[in-house]
């Protein structure tokens, strides 16, 4: 389990393979000596089980069904990913509860400045978009986010300085992808709700 704080900002070092699945190398100074073979880590919105460790260079396996639900195939070497270490008992809880099982691939729509802070507009599949709500919890790219509006194919947030900095969010460009994770509690109350309404 995650919470939607990024801990790193990784570099992609090598990428091998293809469509029947891929194995990442990822630049990580600080996660890297933290981290076992076997350790979960978010990577830009997806959970991934870290295979090798290289010095500070964390690998990774995805594969074809990972491939298929999120942007991590179209990631070339140089990209830069958001990273954050699975929670562990004791530590703080600072976003949402982010499972790192992506649900859809959205693109940036929109990006503007707004003051010192930058507004980000998302378009989003009807299947996640069912499950979000103004000010509600969303996760993007790995980061949890709070929505500001609502559209009718996706969502606006409100980026603070230092998320961008600490972010690809600072990069991001208008029609990039992004993996998106709605927040799991909508999904079990809609799941409860049905139960409910069958067993009448």
């Amino acid at each position: 389990m995650f919470t939607g704080i990024v801990e790193e900002l990784g570099t992609i070092t090598a990428i091998e393979g293809g469509d029947d699945g891929l194995q990442l190398q990822i630049d990580a100074p600080a996660l890297a000596p933290l981290s076992a073979i076997g350790d979960s880590i978010n990577v830009s919105g997806c959970c991934l089980t870290i295979v090798g460790i290289h010095g500070t260079g964390l690998a990774f396996e995805a594969v074809p069904e990972t491939l298929r639900r999120t942007a991590l195939g179209g990631l070339g070497v140089g990209a830069t990913v958001n990273l954050e270490d699975a929670l562990r008992a004791g530590e703080p809880y600072g976003g949402h509860i982010v499972q790192g099982h992506v649900d859809g691939v959205g693109e940036l729509a929109e990006r503007r400045t707004e003051g010192i802070g930058l507004w980000l507009r998302f378009t989003a599949p009807e299947h996640v978009q069912r499950y979000l709500i103004e000010k509600g919890s969303v996760t993007v790219a790995g980061v949890s986010l709070t929505i500001a509006e609502l559209h009718e194919d996706g969502f606006a947030v409100a980026i603070v300085p230092h998320t961008m900095q600490v972010t690809t969010f600072g990069a991001l460009a208008v029609g990039d992808p992004v993996n998106l994770e709605a927040d799991m509690i909508a999904r079990y109350v809609e799941r409860l709700l049905a139960a409910s309404q069958a067993a009448r």
